[in-house]
């Protein structure tokens, strides 16, 4: 039985963050699974990857961090050496379809009988259980059945895709990593791990908590470009500059419109006619006329020493030099790649910075001979 202690180091892989002495084993996979185990890995992690032999991603992103060993998971040999590996961890992410696993001889009730304090996660679209579970999907059909979609883009169109932040990421990979954290925190005190069934269905749904209460309450309808989040109330719109670029304005209290208004000589009328659905239109139409009058750069000069709630829509290569992203070093650079900086911040690690994706794979046997078991 592995004994998991409380009291964290810095492991061979020499991370820093509060996660670090934490040892995971990520098998490789596609989307919210990696980004997890990223953000495990940012937060100082010892994050092992899984990969097949040869197919090692050198330039993924989400892979930094992390050590790559190769195995081939048909290959007896090649499980043992696994099962090994996990005898030791304390973390295990896995976004295989249900059963994929079992099949391998690497499931649930074969690792926590060997390592107890195991922590299993499972990333799924539809969760391991229920008529879609052994199904492939997408994010854009994970927030199709979520009702989600149907919220997004204006009334007089098809929904919009969230690219896949909504879903993979906010539904997922998100979820998957709370799970992983609070499954953690009770082991502390039961000295047991569990699996955590973390389906990006599930995640979504609770994402959208909010609106559901709204709803209750009368205040949200359920209907695409009919609520004031979604772009159809004319204090909370995009609105194109004469240089065809785009301003976001978003100043829903009364207090913060009427900073707008000023700035934008509107009629005083505005401020209670743009919560009325009668008065949307005309609203919308002399924000618009207004903001197209001048380029992006003279509102973002305008707008930024003030409470308005107005915000650049910059490009990802313009949001680099963006002042406030600047300041807090949002972005960084590692072996000549752009990419987002860790988050959160902690104070008793400071700024943390990105580790870089590993140039090879490394042996599995040289792992588990680091990851002794207490």
């Amino acid at each position: 039985m592995t004994q998991h202690s409380s009291a964290r180091g810095n492991t061979e892989s020499g991370a820093a963050g509060p996660l670090a002495g934490l040892k995971v084993v990520e098998f490789t996979g596609l989307g919210p699974g990696p980004h997890a185990a990223m953000i495990l890995a940012d937060l100082g992690a010892d994050v092992v990857r899984i990969d097949r032999p040869g197919n090692a991603k050198k330039s993924d992103v989400t892979a930094r961090g992390r050590r790559i060993v190769e195995a081939d998971l048909k290959d007896p040999a090649a499980i043992k050496g696994v099962l090994e590996l996990l005898d030791r961890a304390d973390v295990l992410i896995e976004g295989f379809r249900p059963g994929v696993m079992e099949r391998l001889g690497l499931g649930p009730d074969v690792l926590l009988e060997r390592n107890p304090g195991l922590v299993y996660g499972r990333m799924t679209g539809w969760g391991q259980d229920g008529p879609l579970a052994d199904r492939a999907g997408h994010d854009m059909g994970y927030i199709a059945r979520t009702g989600m979609a149907s919220l997004i883009g204006s009334a007089d169109s098809a929904p919009v895709p969230p690219l896949n932040l909504v879903g993979d990421f906010g539904g997922g990979s998100m979820f998957l990593v709370t799970g992983i954290l609070a499954a953690l925190f009770e082991r502390s005190s039961t000295g047991r791990g569990q699996v955590i069934d973390a389906a990006i269905v599930d995640g979504t749904a609770t994402l959208a908590t909010m609106l559901w209460a709204l709803k209750d309450t009368g205040m949200w309808q359920d209907a695409r470009g009919r609520n004031f989040l979604d772009g159809s109330q004319p204090s909370y719109s995009y609105y194109r500059t004469s240089d065809g670029e785009y301003l976001a304005v978003a100043p829903l209290e009364p207090q913060f419109f009427e900073e707008l208004r000023e700035h934008l000589g509107l009629p005083e009328w505005t401020q209670k006619g743009r919560f009325d659905p009668r008065k949307f239109d005309e609203v919308h139409q002399l924000i618009a006329d207004t903001i197209a009058q001048h380029p992006l750069a003279h509102w973002t000069e305008v707008f930024d020493p003030t409470d308005a709630c107005v915000a650049p829509v910059w490009s990802m290569e313009q949001a680099l030099d963006d002042p406030q992203l600047k300041a807090r070093g949002t972005y960084t650079e590692v072996d000549g790649v752009t990419q987002p900086r860790p988050a959160p911040r902690f104070s008793a690690h400071g700024r943390l910075d990105p580790r870089p994706v590993s140039k090879e794979a490394q042996p599995i046997d040289t792992v588990v001979r680091g990851w002794s078991v207490d």
